[in-house]
């Protein structure tokens, strides 16, 4: 499986449109009587109508438009099943969203997390305002410019629609703002396998929560910051961010290779961390009392490849789930001393890239494979590890194969438990709502177009996507990073 995107490459652009540009006439020196070229043609008003706004027929200047227009293919495209024809080009359906933002930085971003902020829950009043952490990766050659990125982005409208003509012009402004994008860098030195964030909550409500980043790098280091002063400084001109605060607060070197596993505890707030690499190892760090990063030497082994993704149990402090190129899912509980999986499953003949843990509904865990399966497992079905070898998986609540390259990220809604995100390597994000219940005949068409799973309610079509993530505070808001940028959007559907 291809972890890494290439190198960088540059898109290549083509007119929409050629011609020739008029030719100007030549100018004559002798001066003489001005004569209007139209003198004769334009005799009334009725004539004028008739004539067009550039002195022809409208039909003649309409047919000539139409023939330089582009052609537009109003058919639904299907990635891994519709293919675009030499010339043509994507384009989205504008009409399906309910907003709609791409923004670029100078290095690809394969990684990011969601900061929430004092903004408010369940927020649907624009512009919105998303606050977000992310690593960079730079070429190769130039590996010394990698850096976290601190984001906030501001001034995110809703898509521009008709409007009652009785509305607030100031309210109208406000709503189409333009979108800004501020950043704060932090040194990295390598490229950001993957990144978290999580907010420790102060003893005083007035003060603003700490938000810590773990970063996975290349380098087969976990960075730990503190990221708190640069997010306020957003918030308040003329702060200066000093380098000592740009600093790790801890690094952490148990791992012997690099990995892209990583996850922070949700039920424990000074912070405790699990990080898993390719040699099959988990490491789980605490900060202790005065602020000190202990990881525990015992590793959690048991996997036979790479762990891909962990995710603690949003309702057991002790319990997470990890996933793995061996095709397993396994769950652990760290009080065990043996440091061995409570329950072992093979859920994959491929690669297991991804999983998530149902907000909700906690015994729900959805999984992504290499061969661009995903599916969804209920936790009550699977029986304890008796012997080494993993236990085969019960039959999954659901299981889609409609990506037909490796599914990349996967994330339930953060309070619907049937509404999950899905990113694949075939470009996509897809948005699915499993409460959809058709019987076998009517989902062979679903609007229109065939073999495509009732439950599907969304495609965003989005180059060399990596990780998608659900704002946990505006309502339905969709984020998510690849080769080409970041894009925020909400569709019409969730």
């Amino acid at each position: 499986m291809s972890k890494r995107q290439a190198e960088d490459s540059e898109a290549l652009s083509t007119p929409l449109k050629k011609g020739e540009r008029p030719v100007k006439p030549e100018e004559n020196d002798e001066l003489g009587d001005f004569e209007d070229e139209f003198e004769d043609e334009f005799e009334s008003e009725d004539e004028i109508f008739e004539a067009g706004v550039d002195g022809r027929p409208d039909a003649e200047r309409e047919a000539e438009e139409s023939r330089d227009t582009m052609d537009v293919d109003q058919q639904t495209f299907i990635p891994g099943r519709s293919k675009l024809q030499a010339g043509e080009s994507l384009s989205p359906d504008l009409s399906t969203y309910e907003m709609l933002h791409t923004l670029s930085t100078t290095w690809p971003c394969l990684s990011f997390d969601i900061v929430k902020d004092s903004l408010g829950n369940n927020r649907k009043a624009y512009p919105a305002t998303v606050y977000a952490v992310a690593g960079t990766q730079a070429e190769s050659r130039r590996a010394k410019e990698n850096e976290l990125m601190v984001m906030k982005l501001s001034g995110l409208s809703r898509m521009d629609r008709d409007r009652d003509e009785d509305s607030d012009d100031d309210d109208e402004d406000d709503e189409n703002a333009d979108p800004i994008l501020e950043t704060k860098s932090i040194p990295t030195g390598a490229t950001t396998n993957r990144i978290r964030a999580h907010q420790c909550p102060q003893t005083d409500s007035s003060k603003t929560p700490t938000v810590w980043t773990a970063t996975m790098t290349e380098a087969a280091e976990v960075l730990i910051h503190d990221v708190t002063p640069h997010i306020s400084a957003f918030d308040n001109p003329g702060t200066i961010i000093t380098p000592q605060q740009s600093r790790p607060v801890a690094t952490l070197k148990a791992h012997r290779s690099e990995g892209y596993a990583i996850d922070w505890s949700p039920l424990v707030s000074q912070g405790k961390l699990l990080t898993g690499d390719n040699d099959g190892k988990i490491f789980m760090t605490s900060c202790e009392d005065g602020g000190r990063w202990v990881t525990d030497d015992r590793t959690f082994t048991g996997h036979q490849g790479s762990v891909e993704d962990l995710q603690w149990s949003p309702n057991e402090k002790s319990v997470f789930a990890s996933a793995s190129s061996d095709g397993t899912i396994k769950v652990w509980d760290v009080r065990s001393k043996s440091r061995k999986a409570a329950v072992s499953v093979s859920v994959s003949n491929t690669d297991v890239n991804v999983l998530s843990w149902s907000h909700q509904t906690a015994h729900l865990l959805a999984t992504g494979a290499d061969d661009g399966q995903w599916a969804v497992w209920d936790l009550r079905h699977w029986k304890p590890s008796t012997n080494i070898a993993p236990n085969p998986a019960s039959k999954p609540v659901a299981s889609f194969n409609f990506n037909k390259e490796q599914i990349t990220s996967i994330e339930w809604h953060p309070t619907d438990d049937s509404i999950v995100a899905v990113a694949a390597g075939d470009n996509t994000v897809t948005l699915w709502d499993l409460a959809v219940e058709l019987d076998d005949e009517e989902s062979k068409d679903t609007a229109g177009v065939q073999d495509v799973p009732s439950q599907l309610l969304f495609v965003h079509y989005m180059e060399m996507v990596k990780e998608c993530h659900w704002h946990p505070q505006i309502s339905g808001c969709v984020m998510a990073t690849g080769g080409g940028g970041f894009g925020v959007f909400k569709t019409i559907s969730v």
